[in-house]
């Protein structure tokens, strides 16, 4: 494992994967403690914030080698809407719909889009791979 590719990438490569590990690691937190603590609450908005600063960053990431976005901008779209939608269910009482839209943007956005980005040739898999 190498953080050379990481460190060589743009500001927007480097701030996008910064949110997403914490995100990673404050979701998984979350989702072994207690719910409805003042601390879930806390971290819980914390997420929401990483989330979106994630999504919002990708948007300077282009992985095409003309330049355009790729269908997992399409992600950064949902979670954009997601995230603020778990937020306000929970604010809201509902709490089913809060732990399914919270649940999926962690297992979806960041399991199975985080899973991606380790093929070859992306960023990730140079970093933990090697070339």
């Amino acid at each position: 494992m190498s953080l050379a590719p990481i460190l060589a990438a743009s500001p927007a490569t480097q701030i996008h994967i910064a949110a997403v590990t914490l995100a990673f690691a404050v979701g998984t937190w979350m989702l072994l403690r207690p719910k409805g603590t003042l601390l879930h609450k806390r971290l819980g908005r914390a997420f929401v914030v990483l989330m979106l600063t994630a999504a919002i960053s990708s948007f300077w990431i282009r992985g095409n080698a003309d330049g355009s976005l790729s269908w997992l901008h399409l992600l950064a779209v949902y979670v954009m809407i997601a995230a603020p939608a778990g937020l306000l269910l929970a604010r809201a009482g509902r709490t089913r719909g809060h732990v399914m839209t919270m649940v999926g943007l962690y297992i979806g956005a960041l399991w199975i889009a985080g899973a991606f980005t380790l093929l070859p040739g992306r960023l990730l898999h140079q970093a933990v791979f090697g070339s």
